[in-house]
């Protein structure tokens, strides 16, 4: 894949580069501040950028504002955004535009390379990948709105998998149950969340982003 990198600390950011490189990628432009970063994914059009959260000048959310003005410059534009602590807000405001292809995880996964990898390769494709921490604190603590208590708990189960991107496939091995069972799940969850027949993964995402708001 050809991947636009953004980061401003030097050590991350280089070995970054190496891992990508070893596993066959090609980083076609390296920044370090916002600005940088949408002339980057506007003058390569990479098959997926990976962006810092907080970047100068102020460390606060410099990266991810850049990634969403590249994402309304370039419609659907993967992006992988990597944040050093769990910010559900974040994972909402990537997933706003409901075009997918985006990935919200915390920075200590990228040292657990299989996963880190893979989720990478996901998002390019054009799923939305959220950080299992992300979602185990929506588990935990978040409140329910009305429509969100109408799902099962079997339901509830199946929306955290399909915020971390799990393919049917994939939720169906979890739970061990058949992907047909999986398959009518999903159709309840979409029906209970008010989401018209549509594309499927456009569905995804917007049932996804329910589940964040709540």
């Amino acid at each position: 894949m050809r991947i636009v990198l953004a980061d401003d600390a030097v050590l991350l950011r280089e070995g970054l580069v190496r891992l990508l490189a070893e596993d066959g990628h090609q980083v076609v432009a390296v920044v370090g501040d916002g600005p940088a970063l949408v002339e980057a994914v506007l003058g390569h059009r990479p098959d997926v950028s990976i962006v810092d959260v907080r970047m100068p000048p102020t460390y606060t959310d410099e990266g991810l504002r850049a990634a969403i003005t590249a994402r309304s410059r370039l419609p659907g534009a993967p992006v992988l955004v990597l944040s050093q602590y769990v910010e559900a807000s974040y994972a909402g405001d990537l997933l706003a535009d409901g075009a997918g292809a985006v990935g919200y995880l915390l920075k200590n996964r990228v040292a657990r390379v299989e996963e880190f990898l893979d989720a990478l390769d996901r998002v390019a494709r054009g799923a939305t990948v959220l950080d299992p921490q992300v979602v185990a604190q929506l588990l935990a603590g978040q409140r329910r709105d009305a429509v969100l208590e109408a799902l099962t708990p079997r339901e509830r189960q199946l929306l955290a998998l399909m915020a971390e991107g799990r393919s049917n496939a994939a939720i169906a091995e979890r739970l061990v149950v058949s992907a047909s069972t999986v398959e009518k799940h999903i159709g309840n969850v979409f029906a209970k969340l008010g989401l018209p027949p549509d594309d499927a993964h456009h569905r995804r995402v917007l049932a996804v982003l329910a589940y964040l708001r709540a």
